[in-house]
């Protein structure tokens, strides 16, 4: 009796040190840091073929402009609720973007390439160098810009970033660098291959440290083929800075092309913007 029961103790052991091995070999097949670079770069970029997936595959990828309407939410920097504002929000990718707000008169923004113009209660007037840099560079940090085309692009280097526990779920993260160093760091959802979030670090050109924009997204729905992110919750530098709460969204619908041009502005202010504008002037001097 006594042999067995130690041959069983032995066995028992044994078993452990086995499976300690293993787990330990799993774990290290898994730490990024151990991993060489062309296998780091392999699991990275199998993740990401998981995420377009996920999102809608050929469909994601053949996306060539999106109309979504929703409420925007704005904090301000000791992290309360400013308000929120209604919004309609065009692209036409990559670089073409028009934003309208509807709070107390509408507000539009309309971005194309290296060009901008502001209507608002005034009329339509370009937007400043610096606006459009930061378009340019926003449109440059935008996800979808960034697996739908960037990865392409010469000097992106991809590596796996480890397993984490984010927002209660299991996920691994990828991490891209392009050639102006551009950091982005992605959560992708091991069990739905969605995105968790998104934290995108930037060379701050007047200090030498980094901004740091971090994205969540929630509430996945399907509109139109596509897997699409509801609510982005967005911080910026450790603080709140906005949550966008999308009501609809729909892809390729066909967009006319002046939507996107200088003319359509001053159109919609010969419509409806000079006869408000007109009509507060006419109160101001009244009241006075």
């Amino acid at each position: 009796m006594r042999v067995r029961f130690v041959n069983a103790v032995k066995r028992q052991a044994l078993a452990a040190i086995i499976f300690a091995a293993l787990c330990t070999a799993s774990a290290s097949a898994q730490n990024p840091d151990a991993m060489m670079p062309e296998a780091s770069t392999a699991k990275a970029k199998h993740i990401l073929q998981q995420l377009i997936d996920a999102f809608g595959g050929p469909t994601y990828l053949d996306i060539r402009d999106s109309d979504c309407e929703g409420r925007l939410a704005r904090f301000g920097h000791n992290g309360e609720l400013s308000g929120y504002t209604n919004f309609k929000d065009f692209w036409r990718y990559p670089d073409a973007n028009r934003t309208e707000y509807s709070k107390k008169g509408v507000i539009i923004n309309l971005y194309v390439g290296d060009q901008g113009w502001t209507l608002d209660k005034g009329g339509v007037s370009e937007l400043s160098a610096a606006s459009i840099a930061d378009f340019q560079d926003q449109a440059k940090r935008d996800i979808n810009n960034l697996l739908r085309v960037r990865l392409k692009e010469p000097g992106m280097t991809i590596r796996y970033g480890g397993i984490d526990i984010v927002d209660l779920k299991t996920i691994d993260w990828v991490d891209i660098t392009d050639s102006e160093q551009r950091n982005f760091r992605l959560a992708v959802d091991q069990s739905s291959h969605l995105l968790a979030r998104a934290v995108v670090s930037t060379p701050d050109q007047t200090m030498s440290d980094r901004n740091v924009e971090t994205n969540i997204y929630t509430n996945f729905q399907l509109m139109d083929g596509v897997r699409t992110a509801m609510q982005i919750t967005t911080d910026r530098n450790g603080h709140r800075s906005s949550q966008v709460f999308f009501a609809i969204c729909k892809y390729n619908s066909g967009l006319p092309a002046d939507l996107f041009t200088k003319g359509s502005l001053g159109k919609r202010f010969s419509e409806v913007g000079s006869k408000k504008y007109k009509d507060e002037k006419k109160k101001e001097k009244d009241e006075n």
